[in-house]
């Protein structure tokens, strides 16, 4: 029997082991300080404690403090299994943390006690990101119960604090300690389509903005004597769709494929309907790509702005919410050629290179020089209620990663 043989049937016959470590986890709520919680701690120690009574080997600390959370810790975890060559170390990096359950009434089940039902496994945090968890867990399993040596060192990275900035996850890692080399190459199993055809290598900039216009308040039935600040701000609003597209510019691999200038979030303004407002504050998400740049689009707004003030006499100030970039992996990095091979092998399909426009983890380590991409085969059930993974898309995952860990041909 293949190597490759022996990882199918290892991982395919252990669906009873993957909801008992699903179930596990599920009932550990590893949720931030700031949304409410006591942090990642109890979860990594069971965690660990499992991995080593699977005779997986010694577990590394790596944490960050914060005195909100259970221990005053955020922990971070990597487990090694080494391999045949040392020059570089293939990552899969998955987070321990987990979103509140919200609403519970939309909730079928109780979010932290698991239900198996027909293949799939409901429960909070089941696909974000223990999906991607689990299943580098089994991937690495199946290749130590079948003295299987990987190709390179392989090391699985469970992060904390991914659902709300990374301060304390990744970014902390990335700060404090040097544990990437520029030859590494990372998999982030933490989005995907249900397909399992998708390899995102590439994230649009994002420059979120705050809006606030000035003018002078007065009666409504007297507008002559005031300056309405919320008629200057919808004619800022045209004004910027119209520019959105002007920017003209295209990238087939984004959905959609251009840049988008998004007005969304609207602080009241005045609390009475006969009252002009002199103050208005609106929210722009943009989404720009990474070839034109957040600085060129920002360019822009500020030339529109200043046309808007003279047309209104108003007085427009913006504020910079949030501002974030990174460079593109390459098309021909070695961990896009291996991962459209293994998906090849695994699932049949031709896969294809795609940017998104939200944020992950990946961009932190794109930014400090490191290819990453981010993959998985999920029906993108994250932050729902009644979130789901299903058993057949995970035990692929699994096989995926540990054709990547074996180098299987």
């Amino acid at each position: 029997m293949s190597d490759r043989e022996k990882i199918k049937q290892y991982i395919t016959s252990a669906r009873k082991d993957i909801i008992e470590f699903q179930k596990l986890l599920t009932s550990i709520p590893a949720i931030s300080p700031s949304s409410g919680g006591t942090g990642e701690l109890a979860k990594a120690k069971a965690l660990e404690k499992w991995l080593i009574s699977k005779g997986l080997g010694e577990v590394k600390w790596y944490n960050a403090e914060d005195s909100r959370a259970e221990g005053s810790i955020r922990p971070n975890l990597v487990l090694e299994i080494p391999g045949k060559k040392h020059d570089k170390t293939f990552w899969i990096m998955s987070h321990i943390d987990v979103v509140p359950p919200g609403e519970l009434s939309l909730w079928n089940s109780d979010p932290y006690a698991l239900k198996e039902e027909n293949g799939t496994i409901f429960g909070r945090g089941v696909e974000d990101n223990q999906q991607g968890l689990t299943a580098s867990v089994f991937a690495a399993l199946s290749l130590a119960e079948n003295n299987i040596v990987p190709e390179y060192d392989v090391k699985l990275l469970f992060v904390a604090d991914e659902e709300t900035g990374s301060d304390f996850g990744i970014k902390f890692l990335l700060e404090k300690h040097n544990l990437f080399k520029k030859e590494d190459f990372v998999l982030v199993p933490d989005a995907g389509d249900k397909s399992g055809a998708q390899i995102e290598i590439a994230e649009k900039n994002i420059l979120w903005l705050k809006i606030t216009t000035l003018g002078k308040q007065c009666h409504a039935s007297r507008p002559d004597l005031g300056i309405n600040a919320f008629a200057a701000s919808a004619q800022l609003i045209c004004a910027l769709k119209k520019f959105e597209k002007a920017v003209g510019d295209y990238n087939p691999i984004f959905d959609p494929p251009r840049t988008t200038i998004t007005p969304t979030k609207k602080e009241a303004n005045v609390p009475n309907i006969n009252t002009m407002p002199g103050e208005d504050v609106f929210y722009l998400d943009c989404r720009v790509l990474p070839e034109t740049g957040a600085r060129k689009v920002l360019s822009g707004i500020k030339k529109i702005i200043k046309k808007i003030e003279k047309k209104h006499k108003v007085e427009i100030k913006y504020e910079i919410v949030q501002e974030a970039s990174s460079p593109a992996t390459s098309k021909k990095a070695l961990i896009v050629g291996l991962m459209k091979k293994a998906i090849k092998d695994v699932y049949g399909k031709k896969s294809k290179v795609v940017g998104i426009g939200g944020g992950t983890v990946a961009a932190h380590l794109r930014n400090s020089g490191i290819d990453a991409v981010v993959w998985s085969r999920i029906d993108q059930t994250a932050h729902m209620p009644n979130e789901y993974c299903k058993l057949e898309h995970l035990e692929g995952d699994a096989i995926v990663m540990a054709y990547l860990m074996a180098g299987c041909e």
